[in-house]
């Protein structure tokens, strides 16, 4: 995103005409800064730059004029101009606050990004209290893609002006952006919570409050707060984004568990015992089954955590998971999977770039049954290792109609008589499509 140099970005510090007046000014550099500063005032910046640089050739006022030349020359669009101007400067001063924060966003308009942030660092360092220059470097971390960074330093400027609305802006569009859709209408989902808690609550009970508890893929750290809740006094949470791993953090010290679960910005593959956890864990709860089943690389993750991060045996939270479905038929799915003739042209052949998978709501989405439920996999999460392998499914048709595919949803069996499914015909909330 681009630098708001209107909202963020002081103007250089002018001089008022009556400093010209001191008795020792040598009189044609007074008279060239006047002038230059009149021009300036006009617009004329042709013609105030050669005046300027007039009265630096006299070295006269030499640290005041060149914030002025300066930002005369990034307003002409001479970039390397004005960064020549405030390298001079900053030889006289290295400390100069407002030279280091132009020269941070004139390198980054020219794309040297790494060296500008370095030189907001040094801004920032110089005025800490600064809103618009921590802001400017929060912008400017944010188009390296550093967001967590660049987050951070938006909340602190926030603080120092918190009725800001381009960094409320700002915060919420970083967010937004790095978290996907389905984070919220999945915490939201009752059904789902109330099924994880109750296993939850029933593995802490068979374990103790000794449970040393791993949550794998935490996002808002929900898991694990009910984790803790349930008496476990020892929880270890991963989240591979970092912004949400953050988040999480402060959620979970915002709900006063932070003495007992710990969240780390790292996937679990990158968990050591020795190091994160002290122990292997007794019981793993984890929720990265996505509406298709296995596209988070599901069974890598629980192999990985059963070959280095649990004890043998320990309690796995989902145990099973089943991937279910219909053969269907359907007009409008079909107008999204396939194309025939279209304006009187044969468009068919584009069908070869069709989705394999498309999400759909069940509720919101016109489709025909033309089979039985039937279930398609069936995954024992327990299970240290699972085979590649290939099946061959015979359904049996209980309806007429053109076949389009299969609508599949999941099944998941939590604990002894806890399950959950987001069955079509039956789920209308939640985060699984």
């Amino acid at each position: 995103m681009p630098v708001e140099q209107d909202a963020l970005v002081p103007l250089p510090r002018t001089m008022n005409v009556t400093d010209l007046e001191l008795p020792d000014s040598p009189l044609s550099a007074r008279a060239a800064l006047a002038e230059a500063m009149a021009l300036h005032e006009e617009g004329n910046f042709e013609g105030a730059e050669s005046r300027y640089r007039e009265v630096l050739a006299q070295k006269y006022r030499v640290a005041e004029v060149l914030p002025l030349l300066a930002g005369l020359l990034g307003r002409l669009s001479r970039p390397k101009d004005a960064l020549a101007a405030w390298d001079q400067l900053l030889t006289l001063e290295p400390d100069h606050a407002v030279a280091l924060h132009e020269t941070g966003l004139t390198l980054h308009w020219l794309g040297r990004t790494v060296e500008a942030i370095t030189m907001l660092e040094r801004a920032c360092a110089a005025d800490p209290d600064n809103p618009i220059t921590i802001g400017n470097l929060a912008v400017v971390l944010a188009d390296a893609g550093r967001n967590l960074e660049a987050i951070r330093h938006f909340r602190l400027a926030l603080t120092l002006q918190p009725d800001n609305l381009h960094l409320r802006h700002q915060v919420r569009r970083l967010g937004s952006g790095s978290v996907p859709f389905w984070h919220i209408p999945m915490m939201n989902d009752v059904r789902r919570n109330d099924a994880f808690e109750a296993a939850i609550k029933a593995a802490i009970g068979v374990v103790g409050p000794e449970a040393r508890v791993i949550d794998i893929g935490a996002g808002s750290g929900l898991l694990s707060l009910m984790a803790a809740r349930a008496g476990a006094q020892k929880v270890v949470a991963c989240e591979m984004e970092p912004m949400i791993a953050d988040m999480a953090q402060q959620i979970v010290s915002q709900n006063g568990y932070a003495d007992r679960i710990t969240v780390y910005a790292k996937p679990s593959t990158e968990l050591v015992i020795g190091a994160e956890l002290d122990a292997p864990a007794d019981v793993l709860v984890s929720e990265i089954l996505s509406s298709d089943l296995l596209t988070e690389k599901v069974l890598d993750t629980f192999e990985d955590a059963h070959r280095r991060l649990l004890a043998h045996n320990a309690i796995v939270i989902p145990r099973m998971a089943s991937a279910m479905g219909c053969l269907v038929a359907s007009e409008n799915l079909g107008a999204y999977a396939f194309v025939g003739e279209v304006s009187g042209f044969d468009l068919s052949a584009f069908t070869a770039f069709a989705p394999q998978r498309l999400p759909i709501h069940g509720t919101m989405t016109a489709w025909e049954r033309l089979s039985d439920d039937l279930e398609l996999v069936r995954l024992d999460l327990r299970q240290n290792k699972h085979d590649a392998t290939l099946a061959r499914l015979r359904i049996p048709v209980t309806a007429s109609g053109r076949a389009l595919g299969i609508v599949q949803w999941m099944h998941i069996d939590l604990w002894q008589g806890v399950t959950f499914d987001n069955h079509p015909d039956r789920y209308t909330d939640g985060g699984w499509l």
